[in-house]
């Protein structure tokens, strides 16, 4: 009776371990989206800081001493060339003037007197009644009488020339700045007036590294806005004008190692002002960069990872070298390659060494989400 229960009982067991490894297969992998670097014609912005400065901007200063009688400009207003903006006492130059010209005719009088002398001379010399002794005498007094003239036309002309900067005008069109000194006050030769600029244009400049100005310095010259740059003000708006580089300076800063470029910008609104600040903007081109999903990326410290898959579909982490950062997207310098299968969504459940269902999308797929987005 005890024979039959045990071969029941051997029987149950061969059938329970037949079983289990038709469980075992029925493990799932979890399903993860996974995608491939790709190689893509690209653009990017790249920005630098600039000072702006004004096409002209000078320093009004006073070149005679004396009072401000008269202000005919204010702070912040626009002036035509040759408009009158001060006037400084002028009295004393006026009286140096007429004592100038005064002497001025006393000499033209005097040298008029000696060529008459002169003339006389030459007379009795023809006739022999003085020695030519006398008549070389004459010729030296009109000679000196002559460069007195002159002199006295000197002292005139710079008598008048005083004068005439007793009234400060407008050197070209533009803006005035700031009048530190008002009327009534007491100024010397020098004294700093005020400034005034023409911002009908201004200057930008801005320094870049000796590899940027080499890239730009051989770039292609055949491209027609190959020079065409945006400004973006303080208040990151871009300014309603493009401008151009126009030039380069003829050195690199030891120091830091880079090289200014100058832009121009028109500016009839006004809007910009000598002294202002922005950054200057330039769209540059990069053929065949090979990118990745900066969503696939995470950082530890100071390097970026992604996850990738090995020829098993086993999860193994990998640094890489961004060369740059762009919408969405991540330029690769180095550390991938177009054949490695990077996961794209759920990094965050990832974890070195597991195995997984890959799914793969086309990384120009991809893009185009995100650039719908």
């Amino acid at each position: 009776m005890r024979k039959p229960f045990v071969c029941l009982t051997i029987v149950g067991m061969s059938m329970m371990a037949c079983s289990t490894p038709d469980q075992g297969t029925q493990t799932t992998r979890e399903k993860f989206q996974v995608t491939q670097p790709v190689a893509i014609d690209t653009v990017y912005n790249q920005d630098y800081v600039s000072d702006i400065h004004s096409i002209k901007n000078v320093e009004i200063r006073a070149r005679v001493k004396g009072y401000i009688e008269s202000i005919h400009v204010d702070e912040g207003k626009s002036v035509r060339k040759g408009q009158v903006l001060f006037r400084i006492s002028n009295q004393e130059y006026k009286g140096a003037l007429l004592h100038a010209t005064a002497g001025l005719k006393s000499a033209i009088a005097e040298a008029k007197t000696a060529e008459l002398d002169l003339q006389n001379v030459k007379k009795l010399v023809d006739k022999n009644v003085v020695s030519k002794t006398e008549l070389d005498m004459a010729k030296a007094k009109l000679d000196a009488l002559l460069a007195r003239v002159e002199e006295a036309e000197s002292e005139e002309q710079s008598a008048r020339l005083k004068l005439s900067y007793s009234e400060i005008k407008a050197p070209f069109d533009g803006i005035i700045d700031r009048i530190p000194n008002k009327i009534g006050s007491l100024i010397d030769e020098g004294t700093l007036l005020t400034t005034i600029s023409d911002n009908n244009e201004v200057y930008a400049y801005f320094n870049v590294s000796e590899k940027e100005y080499l890239e730009f310095a051989s770039g292609n010259k055949e491209e027609t806005n190959r020079n065409e740059v945006s400004l973006i003000l303080a208040n990151n708006e871009e300014h309603s004008h493009k401008g151009y580089v126009e030039t380069i300076e003829g050195e690199f800063d030891n120091a830091t190692g880079s090289i200014a470029f100058r832009a121009r910008f028109a500016n009839p609104e006004r809007i910009l002002k000598h002294g202002s600040s922005g950054k200057i903007r330039i769209l540059k081109k990069v053929n065949q960069a090979l990118v990745i999903p900066q969503k696939s990326t995470f950082e530890i410290q100071d390097k970026v990872y992604v996850y990738v898959l090995d020829g098993q579909n086993k999860v193994q982490m990998r640094s890489f070298v961004p060369k740059l950062r762009i919408p969405h997207l991540y330029i690769l310098e180095s550390g991938l390659s177009k054949n490695d299968k990077i996961i794209y969504e759920g990094i965050q459940d990832m974890k070195v060494g597991m195995q997984v269902d890959p799914q793969m999308v086309p990384l120009r797929q991809i893009i185009a989400q995100l650039e719908q987005q």
